[in-house]
């Protein structure tokens, strides 16, 4: 299998490119600014928003996967129009895709669990360009993959691991929300998963997120506690009382797309262990 790997120098691409090339495929690793730590067959550079470039690329490497690990954040022209034209050069090259998507697309106001059926509503931009993402990438490409995941933790060099070590130093920094709900993750867990997905024939909407539903600030105590950390230090808040938009309590149910994997999706206090 040869596989392409958007956004490779990222947290997620990292590890997706890790795991595929110890696992003997051609990989072919993009990066917007400078390679990552990852060592895949070759680098490329690639910015979304190029659909010329895109297209040689595409050319070039002649997957039969394209693994989109990419992350915009809240920019419309990378978060949701790059993976629908990403899904455009797939289907035109036939090359399989998997596009990894968000909790953030669901509100958490009129549930609090989500499975592969629920309807995206999302209230942030980062959300609504992912949700429009989404749709986009089903419609062009119907048989590609959509993973929608949730916070994801590991090896120490995450987002949310290197806050709570800041907090932890001052806690002035910020807070820690209790009434946020999320599903985390593990980055080698969601690779693997990713990774069974693209060599299957799986076709869709998956939620592959943690066994564990989490505040942040729980999230937070289980980091602390596992690097020997002061989790007591660690402030609390609530989003409802800030002025930091999102959603609060969104569980991703992942049931359905763990019975489809030998990899098994482990909830934060396991993987999270002292």
């Amino acid at each position: 299998m040869t596989l392409l790997v958007i956004g490779g120098s990222g947290f997620l691409g990292s590890e997706v490119v890790r795991q595929a090339t110890t696992a003997g495929y051609v990989t072919v690793a993009t990066y917007t600014r400078a390679p990552g730590r990852a060592v895949p067959t070759a680098w490329r550079p690639l910015n979304l928003r190029d659909v010329g470039s895109l297209d040689a690329v595409m050319a070039e490497a002649s997957p039969s996967v394209v693994i989109n690990a990419s992350s915009g954040r809240a920019d419309w022209a990378v978060t949701a129009q790059g993976p629908l034209q990403l899904a455009m050069v797939a289907a035109k090259h036939g090359a399989r895709m998997v596009h990894v998507s968000t909790d953030a697309v669901f509100s958490g106001a009129d549930r609090v669990h989500y499975d592969e059926s629920c309807l995206p509503d999302p209230i942030t931009p980062y959300g609504a360009a992912k949700a429009a993402a989404e749709t986009g990438v089903l419609a062009v490409h119907p048989k590609a993959v959509v993973a929608r995941t949730s916070l994801i933790i590991g090896h120490g060099r995450s987002v949310h691991e290197r806050l709570v070590h800041q907090l932890v130093e001052d806690p002035d920094r910020g807070a820690l929300f209790t009434d946020d709900i999320r599903c985390p993750v593990h980055v080698s867990d969601l690779a693997a998963a990713l990774l069974e997905l693209a060599s299957s024939d799986a076709a869709g909407m998956h939620h592959v997120a943690g066994a564990d539903a989490l505040s942040r600030h729980e999230l937070g105590t289980l980091i602390a506690r596992r690097d020997g950390l002061d989790a007591s230090r660690l402030p609390r808040g609530l989003r409802a009382d800030s002025s930091v938009p999102g959603a609060l309590d969104v569980r991703l149910d992942s049931q359905a797309t763990q019975r489809q994997l030998r990899t098994t999706l482990r909830g934060a206090r396991e993987f999270l262990r002292a």
